[in-house]
C-alpha cells in the first residue's frame, strides 16, 4: 500500500494490474487494426485471378502424368512427357493444321518442335480454341474410340477437337488453332513460374 498527496491510501498492486491490463487491451486493439491494414496491401484473390504469376512444384509429376493448376481463372496443364511421347511428335506432322506453330499461340521461346522450354515438360492452357471447353488428357496411343492412328494427346468430347502431346491441333476438327502456351519460366529443376516470360526472352 502507498499514500497519495491527499493522505488517502492507494492500492499500488491494483494500480499496476489495471495499467498492465489496459496496455494489453490496447496492444490487442492495435494488432486488430494493423492486421487488416497489412492484409489489404497483399494481392486479393481477384488480383491473383487477374494474372498474378503462379509458382508450381513439378518434382512430383511422374513421367506421363498431367498436373492441372489455375492461372488467371483458367486451367493450365503441365505434362511430364516421356521419351516415347516425344519420339511420336514428328511422326504425325502431316495430320496437323499448324505443325510448325506458325500461329502466335505460344511465346517465341516455345516456337519449336515440342512447344516448350524443356522438351519433357509441356505447359499449356487447357481450354479448347473452338468454344472454350476443356479437353481431356488421352495419352493412350491407338485408343479404341479415337482410332488406331491416335498418337496420344488431348480430346475435346464437346465437339471432337483433337490436339497432340505438343498441344497442336489436328486438321479437320472444329478448333481453329493450337492450344495456347502461357508465358512461363523455370525457377530451378523443380519449379515453374507461370505468368512470367522466360528470362532473357
Amino acid at each position: 500500500m502507498g499514500q497519495d498527496v491527499e493522505g488517502q491510501k492507494v492500492d499500488t498492486g491494483k494500480r499496476k494490474f489495471l495499467i498492465a491490463a489496459t496496455s494489453a487491451v490496447g496492444g490487442v486493439a492495435a494488432a486488430g487494426v494493423a492486421i487488416p491494414l497489412v492484409m489489404s496491401m497483399l494481392p486479393s484473390a481477384r488480383a491473383r485471378a487477374a494474372g498474378a504469376p503462379v509458382e508450381v512444384d513439378i518434382s512430383k509429376i511422374e513421367p506421363g502424368m498431367l498436373l492441372t493448376v489455375e492461372w488467371r481463372g483458367k486451367p493450365v496443364w503441365i505434362v511430364n512427357r516421356t521419351k516415347e511421347m516425344l519420339d511420336l511428335l514428328p511422326k504425325h506432322d502431316a495430320q496437323l493444321a499448324d505443325p510448325k506453330s506458325e500461329m502466335p499461340q505460344q511465346p517465341e521461346y516455345c516456337k519449336n518442335a515440342t512447344r516448350s522450354i524443356k522438351p519433357e515438360y509441356l505447359v499449356a492452357v487447357g481450354i479448347c480454341t473452338h468454344l472454350g471447353c476443356s479437353p481431356t488428357y488421352r495419352k493412350d496411343v491407338g485408343a479404341a474410340d479415337l482410332g488406331s492412328d491416335w498418337p496420344g494427346g488431348f480430346f475435346c468430347p464437346c465437339h471432337g477437337s483433337r490436339f497432340d502431346l505438343a498441344a497442336r491441333v489436328f486438321k479437320g476438327v472444329p478448333a481453329p488453332t493450337n492450344l495456347v502456351i502461357p508465358p512461363h519460366q523455370y525457377l530451378g529443376d523443380a519449379k515453374i513460374l507461370i505468368g512470367v516470360d522466360a528470362k532473357g526472352a
